[in-house]
């Protein structure tokens, strides 16, 4: 008797520690098997700032997203166009531009911002934009007609220069040139013609893209803003133009130049001399032609100089 009872309590030890080792055993497996997390939607929106001088067709919109050095990458998407923003350093502060090219029509549009944490988090945010209307007015204008009918000579070069600003305004730098506020270029009288529908000697072309500066031959044309110089040239209607790239898909253009003082990959900084004012390409006098792409997006260049820093 004493012998079967020994036999069944070392059987029942036996079977004991076979149990521990298989949930020790388990236990292990599920411990390596626990999957690494993935990134979930943040329930954490960060603070975003827009800063704008309208909500109307053709204005610039400033996106900051301030104290951002827990984000490492911030994106915007507005009418199916996606929008990087620049980290800056010293500011600790993301930074971005959209633009409102000036043949939106009015309504009620949504502003997608993404940001993505240093933990692979996503925040999403929709920002509503109430575009209003703006109308603009019809000018005409009397020009040497060959810029009105071009001769067949030149139809040729008006095609690849044409293809060469699309090349151009279709990149995108994705770091900022810029520092601070814009300026204005030049000293002159603004006209206030952005979007102005032309008509050339009584045949109807497009729309006015930028403003007019009347003044003297010879006056000094500043950069902008800092930038990198990706066009020196003469074009056929332009005349002796100039186009600085910002970063961030934002350039302006200095157009009818009487001289060219840069050249295409040099580096301005904001304020520095790159032509002066001429009467070159198809004008009516002596004035700087000064306009904005941003991602494409025609936009009005005073709407530049209302911004903040």
């Amino acid at each position: 008797m004493r012998f079967k009872f020994y036999w069944l309590l070392k059987t029942l030890v036996f079977v004991s520690w076979i149990c521990l080792f298989n949930i020790a055993s388990s236990g292990l497996n599920l411990i390596w098997s626990i999957p690494e997390p993935r990134p979930q939607t943040s329930t954490e929106k960060p603070a975003i700032e827009l800063d704008y001088r309208s909500l109307k067709p053709g204005e610039v919109i400033k996106v900051s997203v301030p104290q951002g050095e827990h984000l490492r990458q911030v994106e915007l998407r507005f009418e199916k166009q996606k929008y990087r923003l620049y980290f800056d350093q010293t500011t600790q502060t993301w930074l971005g531009f959209v633009g409102l090219d000036f043949q939106l029509p009015p309504g009620q549009y949504s502003l997608e911002a993404i940001m993505v944490d240093i933990q692979g988090n996503v925040s999403k945010v929709q920002i509503p934009l109430l575009v209003q209307i703006k109308k603009f007015p019809t000018k005409k204008l009397w020009v040497e007609p060959r810029y009105v009918t071009p001769p067949p000579e030149v139809t040729e070069r008006i095609r690849r220069e044409s293809a060469l600003l699309r090349s151009i305004f279709s990149l995108e730098t994705p770091s900022w040139f810029g520092e601070g506020k814009f300026i204005l270029p030049t000293q002159g009288k603004i006209n206030f013609n952005f979007g102005e529908r032309r008509i050339y000697n009584n045949q109807p072309r497009s729309s006015h893209s930028g403003i007019d500066i009347a003044a003297v031959t010879g006056t000094p044309v500043l950069a902008s803003n800092s930038g990198r110089i990706v066009l020196a040239s003469e074009l056929y209607f332009a005349g002796k133009t100039v186009i600085i790239d910002h970063g961030l898909g934002l350039y302006t253009f200095y157009a009818h130049l009487s001289q060219i003082k840069v050249k295409r990959d040099d580096k301005v900084v904001k304020g520095e001399v790159i032509g002066l004012v001429g009467a070159t390409g198809r004008v009516t006098g002596p004035h700087l032609h000064w306009s904005v792409r941003l991602k494409g997006s025609r936009v009005d260049p005073l709407s530049l100089l209302a911004l903040s820093d």
